[in-house]
């Protein structure tokens, strides 16, 4: 390759990463001029869940997702954007703020800086339709290179982590059909906040002694309160307390910090980057999520900036095809934790990618974001 196609391949590597595979011959032609245009495509789709999903906030049957493309010289790249309806973004949202994006300006995929900077530019708010962006142009970039992002950021596949199976809030019934349909996950994750928290707990307990993670979507409204049921989810073999109070909750949550006998994991109060230092001595750690942070890009900074402050991180996902899922997957070998089920979650995937192996997330070489169209 030539000096000149080098340092133009050097604009895919985000600050802090290293590509050591070999560079196909794809690659270099399409660092070359070619006079092609990125083409943006989209469509919405709906998920299937194969329960109602009961949180503290919500119950649903359904999400809303939006497909996106991107053809890039006969090369497509694959995104997705997940959209609870809690969190804002609908159909209607993601396809007003799509139709404004114009990637015709630019000349290649691989200026990804200036590219994702400008669609984060184009207006405020709607991160899981700017993620099905970024998803998409780490697709496209990742195929053009020949090599999955794990490879490109230097990732070693044997360290990803286990994953959580999640059980929404239901009856104890229920539960027990939940949890018996988790058997290959070596981990639980427990959605808590209404009224019947121990019930949940209970309940999982009389049928396995797995180790719980307990997620409170802001649930609980009293810190006190909040530290006497962490001190007696403390004797049940739970891990972690997820987001206990409201977001915007910060001295409570610090307060419940410093006396909690179990860490304490900030994510609604978390979306972007800027929110990593302010969750900076509030809370033990950090879920990212791809829907939340606008994409790849900025939940690798995220990780990093949380691992330089020495905090704990979780990789989570909403209910998502195995698109996004396999793109956050990409960056699971950094985490401490992940919680990457959401495919096993529907019934109507559209796509092949990263699997649970004995509840193990496991990576593929297909590259981009490793997937194929079912």
């Amino acid at each position: 390759m030539k000096r000149r196609d080098f340092l133009k391949a050097g604009a895919v590597i985000s600050i802090g990463t290293s590509f050591t595979g070999s560079v196909p011959e794809i690659f270099a032609r399409k660092t070359k001029s070619t006079g092609e245009k990125m083409i943006l495509r989209f469509y919405p789709y709906t998920l299937e869940l194969k329960h109602v999903f009961t949180v503290a906030t919500a119950s649903r049957k359904t999400t809303p997702v939006m497909m996106t493309e991107i053809e890039f010289d006969g090369v497509v790249g694959y995104g997705e954007a997940s959209m609870p309806p809690y969190l804002g973004e609908s159909h209607q949202t993601a396809t007003e703020f799509l139709s404004k994006v114009d990637l015709s300006q630019f000349d290649e995929p691989f200026k990804m800086e200036e590219i994702l900077n400008y669609v984060d530019s184009i207006a405020p708010g709607n991160p899981a339709a700017k993620s099905s962006i970024d998803i998409a142009l780490h697709d496209l970039v990742g195929k053009l290179i020949g090599q999955p992002w794990y490879k490109i950021w230097g990732l070693n596949p044997e360290k990803t982590p286990y994953t959580s199976f999640t059980i929404g809030i239901d009856k104890p019934d229920v539960v027990r059909q939940k949890v018996k349909e988790a058997e290959q996950y070596k981990i639980l994750k427990v959605k808590l906040g209404l009224d019947n928290d121990k019930e949940m707990i209970e309940t999982i307990r009389s049928v396995t002694d797995k180790p719980i993670r307990c997620d409170v979507n802001q649930g609980w409204k009293n810190k006190e309160e909040a530290l006497k049921m962490i001190e007696w989810l403390a004797t049940k073999n739970v891990e972690f307390v997820e987001q206990p109070m409201p977001k915007d909750w910060y001295e409570e949550h610090a307060w419940l910090r410093e006396r909690s006998p179990l860490p304490i994991i900030g994510d609604e109060s978390v979306q972007r980057l800027p929110d990593v230092r302010k969750a900076y001595g509030v809370y033990d750690g950090i879920n990212v999520k791809l829907m939340k942070s606008t994409g790849m890009r900025e939940a690798y900074k995220m990780i990093l900036l949380a691992r330089a402050l020495d905090m704990k991180v979780m990789l989570g996902c909403m209910t998502e095809t195995s698109c996004a899922i396999s793109a956050a997957a990409q960056l699971s070998p950094l985490v401490d934790w992940a919680d990457l089920d959401g495919a096993e979650l529907i019934s109507n995937d559209l796509f092949d990618g990263a699997k649970i192996i004995d509840g193990k997330v496991t990576l593929t070489d297909l590259p981009g974001i490793g997937i194929k169209k079912k």
